[in-house]
């Protein structure tokens, strides 16, 4: 039976498709818009059966004239995941209209279909969990992923044909992120500050938080991959979920992790974040004025309901999680 990834040349993605080919499975049709051609390279590890740009796959579902009899699911993971970009348009049609589309003809054709929802639609809230009242983004990213779980609902309050999943994913962290660039994960950059200079700069102390002490939920794309796949394996399963690893560290443990994982792998021996920091090989630069006040400076997801579902694997904590990335990416990049 065939199945669909969309975004399938991106992070999250390619790593799914990289899953399915360990479970055997190759009748992939890899969906995405290569303009950006040098994602291309996040497919080369992957054994699809077929590529289909973007536009060709949306004309086709519009047209309900995709020539696959027996699709087993659909993982809808293309997206325009800038924070940066504000450009409406383009947003609202990427983000939002086309999970619509794909949306409906899975619902048309009773296809299971699992997509990348967002943090963001959180927005500067301090509680993480799946309740309307809660979500408030701050971005037109964060409200196109937020305006499509509003669809999501509408269609579970009024009856499902085939399953629908979403995951809110809080920062993921992994490989096949660096063509991101400026918004792959802190991880990424850290370690290649690390490598270029010697030592990694984090924000200093603010609103209560000492010096790197902001926290996140930092979540490896092996445990994503994981939960993925959980529900590709459990069809009747419906609903938004948050994904995180629900445990918050801070920017230190991130940055001592990432610092470590190169040392060792260079024969040194790993430090303490104090011996990290009295060696400079950690730094503190004053938190910018222009950032007080709409700083995030805690996420932790709640993962209660993923819980409940029934996933009840561990998570990655951050050591683990940078000490293989690191490795990846020695060995990778």
């Amino acid at each position: 039976m065939t199945i669909i990834v969309t975004g399938a040349a991106g992070f999250i993605g390619s790593n799914i498709i990289k899953a399915l080919n360990t479970r055997g499975i190759t009748d992939i049709i890899a969906v995405d818009n290569l303009s950006r051609s040098e994602k291309f390279k996040n497919l080369t590890e992957c054994e699809i059966s077929h590529y289909l740009d973007k536009h060709e796959f949306i004309r086709q579902l519009r047209e309900h004239a995709l020539p696959y009899e027996e699709i087993k699911a659909v993982f809808h993971d293309g997206a325009c995941s800038d924070t940066m970009n504000h450009d409406g348009l383009y947003m609202m049609d990427n983000n939002y209209q086309y999970s619509v589309d794909v949306l409906d003809w899975c619902q048309d054709e009773r296809i299971p279909f699992i997509y990348a929802s967002s943090a963001a639609v959180y927005g500067k809230g301090e509680i993480f969990r799946e309740e309307r009242e809660l979500e408030k983004p701050l971005n037109i990213y964060g409200y196109s992923k937020f305006l499509f779980d509003q669809v999501v609902r509408r269609y579970m309050q009024a009856g499902l044909t085939a399953q629908v999943v979403g995951f809110r994913y809080f920062n993921v962290y992994g490989q096949h992120e660096q063509h991101k660039e400026r918004m792959a994960s802190v991880a990424f950059h850290h370690f290649h500050q690390y490598r270029e200079h010697g030592y990694v700069n984090l924000f200093g102390s603010n609103d209560g938080y000492d010096n790197g002490e902001q926290s996140r939920d930092f979540v490896s794309v092996e445990d994503v991959v994981k939960v993925n796949l959980f529900f590709l394996d459990n069809p009747k399963l419906n609903g938004i979920f948050n994904l995180g690893t629900g445990r918050s560290q801070p920017f230190n443990d991130l940055a001592a992790a990432t610092v470590n994982a190169c040392r060792v792998a260079e024969g040194e021996s790993a430090l303490s974040l104090q011996e990290l920091v009295a060696q400079n090989l950690i730094r503190y630069t004053a938190f910018p004025d222009a950032l007080k006040g709409k700083y995030q400076s805690f996420t932790q997801a709640d993962i209660s309901r993923l819980r409940e579902a029934g996933y009840d694997e561990d998570f990655l904590n951050v050591d683990e999680g940078v000490s293989r990335y690191v490795h990846w990416m020695l060995n990778n990049l």
